[in-house]
């Protein structure tokens, strides 16, 4: 019995009244693809070790033939040729896929190799419209350490975090200058005010951090701008879903809005992205924090 990542595992019980059980096999223990396999059940989602027994078979997917350093997969290579740069756009798993290696640090041929796949198949993979299959997103998703449904979109209409917890997990403080290396230099966090209905509220905003001050951009009539001439909380966070790990950071300290001519334009100069709610957000607020404290859950030390 051989299989690869991504085939289904079948258990077509012999005891009188057992139900049938399949999974997908998501872990190979051997290199050829023989037995044993981490198998998530498809009734309970779980992952088990399984050794399979004379009444499981395996239901193949259809898998790619290996790649070759030569010949990119996908399209055919005359075609793909053919494409002068910037005809099409990457297609949602591409960027996923090119996003996530970004942010790990690691380059084409190092997700290629880990991914087993040719590095020019995962260049056509980020910069062109694909659908590959099922046998690669799954070795893309091992490669960088996330999941397939991940890669895909899925789960976009529900709160992030939905994982088990981790079976030890360790709950430890960070220090100002982690929490200043975590807030990085843009993305989105969350700002706490009080609205103007006199309610708290917590809203989501893209922010840049310039000369250790956190920076946004907002309507004047917007709930983000209750926050000007008030001490406000400013929180960023990322979670690993694969992992059940993450981290937080909160910054505390007054929020004033930017009024001098040339402070707004080098702010709207280098600014790394525009507000993704769009529309007329002229309006710079600063934050500069007076107390940076952060949390981070990870696995404890065995």
């Amino acid at each position: 019995m051989r299989a690869h990542l991504g085939d289904q595992l079948v258990i077509e019980r012999t005891a009188t009244g057992a139900a049938r059980r399949d999974g997908e096999i998501v872990g190979l223990h051997h290199e050829d693809g023989t037995p044993p396999y981490d198998v998530r059940w498809s009734d309970t989602d779980e992952v088990t070790l399984v050794f399979p027994g004379p009444d499981a078979h395996i239901h193949h997917l259809e898998h790619e033939q290996p790649p070759t350093a030569h010949a990119p997969q996908g399209p055919d290579t005359a075609e793909a040729e053919a494409m002068p740069p910037g005809t099409l756009r990457p297609g949602d798993i591409g960027r996923r896929v090119a996003v996530e290696r970004r942010r790990q640090g690691l380059s084409r041929e190092e997700t290629a190799r880990r991914a087993r796949m040719s590095p020019s198949y995962l260049a056509y993979l980020e910069e062109r419209p694909a659908e590959p299959s099922m046998a690669s997103l799954i070795r893309l998703a091992d490669a960088l350490a996330t999941t397939v449904t991940t890669l895909r979109g899925g789960g976009t209409e529900v709160p992030p975090g939905q994982g088990q917890s981790l079976l030890h997990p360790r709950l430890r403080d960070i220090g100002p200058q982690e929490c200043r290396t975590l807030l990085s230099t843009h993305g989105v966090g969350r700002i706490a005010v009080w609205a103007s209905d006199g309610r708290p509220a917590v809203v989501p905003v893209n922010y840049d951090v310039i000369d250790d001050v956190i920076v946004f951009r907002t309507a004047p009539d917007s709930t983000p701008a209750a926050a000007v001439g008030t001490e406000v909380a400013f929180e960023v966070d990322h979670m690993d879903e694969a992992l059940s790990q993450g981290w937080s950071v909160l910054a505390v300290g007054p929020a004033n809005v930017v009024t001098q001519p040339d402070t707004v334009r080098r702010l709207t100069e280098h600014a790394h992205t525009t507000p993704w709610a769009g529309g007329e957000r002229d309006m710079w607020v600063s934050i500069r924090p007076e107390h940076l404290t952060g949390r981070r859950i990870t696995a404890a030390e065995g």
